[in-house]
């Protein structure tokens, strides 16, 4: 597949087929991850790679399995989420947290050394490890695109990461900044609307 045909036909994706994928594929995805850029040249990076449904059950009994119309309307309110596409979006992903990696084929942790306190940073450069996995991460949701599989994300909140490290047992000193399942897409997905962008309004030729 074409870069940018993956980059075009990559979506998030929340419902899988039951079907497994190969660990030869999830090593190639993997091996994509290692090629994107790392602030120190090291890739200090792991990944875990859950296909074991009983422990898949183990590491996500901390996410909460739905969430009622009120409480829905409560977080728009709260998130102050006023734009009317922007709602519809996260009616479609929140109620789908839990199942949306339970259901996939696989999901990836991926672990970064922590070598500065990523949470509260002296500066910006801190984070310069934090930010180069997230650009493997992007490798993985292309590299999975390129393979005809989707992938979907979760940010830890609250203990989430703290009981994926009681479950999996990597070592403290490793940081885990998302979930992430991995699957065949259901083909009766319906797409979800996205925002509209104008590039032209968005790109400034020489300053803004």
């Amino acid at each position: 597949m074409d870069l940018y045909e993956a980059i075009n036909r990559r979506r998030t994706v929340r419902e899988f087929e039951a079907e497994p994928i190969s660990a030869d594929v999830l090593e190639r995805i993997i091996r994509a991850a290692f090629k994107a850029p790392t602030n120190d040249h090291m890739r200090d990076w792991h990944y875990i790679i859950v296909r074991d449904k009983n422990v898949t059950a183990k590491l996500l009994d901390i996410i909460p399995k739905g969430i009622s119309h009120e409480d829905m309307e409560a977080l728009i309110k709260d998130w102050d989420l006023s734009d009317s596409i922007q709602q519809e979006c996260y009616r479609n992903a929140v109620p789908k947290q839990y199942r949306m990696l339970f259901d996939a084929s696989a999901v990836i942790i991926p672990l970064l050394k922590q070598k500065t306190d990523i949470l509260h940073p002296d500066n910006v450069s801190h984070l310069n490890g934090f930010a180069s996995i997230w650009c493997s991460i992007e490798n993985i949701f292309l590299a999975a695109t390129a393979e005809g599989y989707g992938c979907n994300l979760r940010i830890p909140l609250g203990d989430e990461a703290e009981h994926a490290r009681t479950v999996l047992g990597f070592p403290n000193d490793y940081f885990m900044p998302c979930f992430i399942g991995i699957g065949v897409p259901k083909s009766d997905i319906v797409p979800v609307t996205q925002k509209e962008i104008d590039i032209k309004e968005r790109i400034h030729w020489d300053r803004f």
